[in-house]
């Protein structure tokens, strides 16, 4: 069931407008809020970063569906030259390490499950949260 979508500029100022709608969307519902708030940040990062949404004109869509025992959101982007991958990891050690590259790892780490697909639309990238943690 659509829980909610929003269409938003491919602007950095808009990330807050995506974090906002997703906790507006999951209110009542079965869903960390918080944690789905960083992930739709993390993902909207990447598509204004690396897709061509970030260009002037682009666009970023944010859709929030009640899965059974969860949600899910997803990203769609106007897509890019790149695919969705998690970052290699760097050694604490090293002194080229940087906050760059860290959003999917997130995403990997936090999420019940996440993938993504291309069509010749752009790029839709996805994470489900499973559950409460108050549950």
């Amino acid at each position: 069931m659509l829980l909610g979508s929003l269409t938003i500029r491919g602007e950095p100022a808009r990330l807050r407008a995506a974090r906002d709608f997703v906790a507006r969307a999951l209110r009542g519902a079965n869903a960390d809020v918080d944690t789905a708030a960083l992930l739709t940040s993390e993902l909207v990062t990447n598509s204004v970063q690396h897709s061509t949404s970030g260009r002037p004109g682009g666009t970023v869509t944010i859709t929030v569906v009640a899965i059974p025992g969860g949600i899910r959101v997803e990203v769609i982007d106007d897509g890019g030259a790149t695919i969705p991958a998690v970052a290699a990891a760097r050694q604490p050690e090293d002194p080229d390490i940087s906050e760059s590259g860290r959003g999917l790892r997130l995403v990997d780490v936090l999420s019940a499950r996440w993938n993504y697909y291309c069509d010749p639309a752009g790029t839709v990238t996805w994470f489900e949260l499973i559950g409460h943690p108050d549950e």
